[in-house]
């Protein structure tokens, strides 16, 4: 029997209308590495969303945009400040570390998000050659516990980081769901944040493959093509990650399927509230669901349902939902929880 999927939204297959374009842009020759016709229209989508200055490229994956960005922003003896739970730091291998050559800085997150009390504990021995020195900060919208940084929070972390000099990046893997959750656009949330650089996620929201690093801050994107080169994240035939961006910020898409993924999570959050043995332990504001429930039931559901216990100790499990996740998926889930 198939499991049902709520491991991820990486998980998730094609959205019709992206599978459609990567069919579309396969007629033809194309110049390589950019120089088409398709990535030219995705780029200037791209600035219709982020403003005519944002300084857009293409990526095959999540932790290459993400290491590729540092590696623009940092120089080896340097450090980024993020949350102890941030990607970057637990679930990229170590490839900031070793790509990038730059120390994490980890600091303490309440359901995911951090703050500038947080952060300030980071700023030590600033000009001091004997310490690495803070140059940028990391946040994750949505963050890796499913919650979203309001507006208000955003801009709170923006001035701290312009007034100590330091760059802001967003590791916007599901940045998407975090628009839709705060119903607001992409430029909203970036403007809010004062963003120098966005790893923009696509793969999570319907695309087969492909990310892009958007520079906010031109000044920092100089030397991003030699930087995407050497890091083996430029695409020869990137016409095909291109035509999936298209289709994606085209007539809504990206936020239709972030919206659909968020309202199942409301629904399937909701659901099981209802249940006493269950207990959702973070706020649910995207496509995340994390919940404590009897390890006997774990291992009855996984049997059926692909999920990720979060953490062992605690008996906590992580659930997400996709573009593609139906009501009648989510039902069946919670009869089988009730059933035990």
């Amino acid at each position: 029997m198939k499991k049902i999927n709520f491991a991820s939204d990486n998980y998730a297959g094609v959205h019709p209308e992206v599978m459609q374009a990567i069919l579309a842009a396969n007629e033809g020759p194309a110049v390589a590495y950019g120089g088409d016709a398709i990535t030219e229209a995705a780029i200037h989508q791209f600035k219709q969303h982020l403003g005519a200055d944002a300084e857009v490229f293409f990526v095959l994956n999540g932790t290459g945009a993400n290491v590729s960005a540092i590696c623009a922003m940092a120089h080896s003896y340097e450090a980024v400040i993020c949350a102890e739970k941030a990607h970057i730091q637990v679930d990229e291998c170590g490839a900031a570390e070793k790509i990038a050559g730059c120390k994490l800085l980890l600091v303490p997150a309440t359901h995911g998000k951090i703050t500038v009390e947080g952060i300030r504990t980071q700023l030590q021995r600033i000009g001091d050659q004997h310490h690495v020195q803070a140059r940028v900060i990391s946040i994750s919208q949505s963050t890796e516990y499913g919650t979203v940084y309001t507006l208000d929070e955003l801009r709170e972390l923006a001035a701290f980081a312009k007034a100590h000099g330091l760059y802001l990046h967003m590791d916007g893997a599901r940045l998407a769901n975090a628009a839709a959750s705060l119903q607001t656009d992409l430029k909203t949330i970036a403007e809010a944040a004062g963003v120098d650089v966005l790893s923009f996620g696509g793969t999570k929201n319907g695309m087969m493959m492909g990310e892009a690093v958007v520079f906010l801050n031109p000044l920092l994107a100089k030397s991003f093509l030699y930087i995407r080169k050497q890091n083996m994240q430029l695409v020869s035939k990137m016409r095909f990650i291109s035509a999936q961006f298209q289709a994606l910020l085209s007539n809504d898409l990206w936020l239709n399927n972030a919206r659909h993924a968020n309202a199942m999570a409301q629904h399937l959050a909701q659901a099981l509230s209802e249940i006493k043995f269950i207990h959702i332990t973070h706020p649910v504001e995207a496509n995340a669901i994390f919940a404590t429930m009897p390890t006997a039931l774990i291992e009855k559901l996984q049997t059926r349902y692909h999920f990720h216990v979060w953490d062992e100790g605690l008996s906590e499990v992580r659930l997400m939902t996709s573009f593609d996740t139906c009501i009648e998926e989510i039902d069946a889930f919670v009869q089988d929880c009730v059933i035990g």
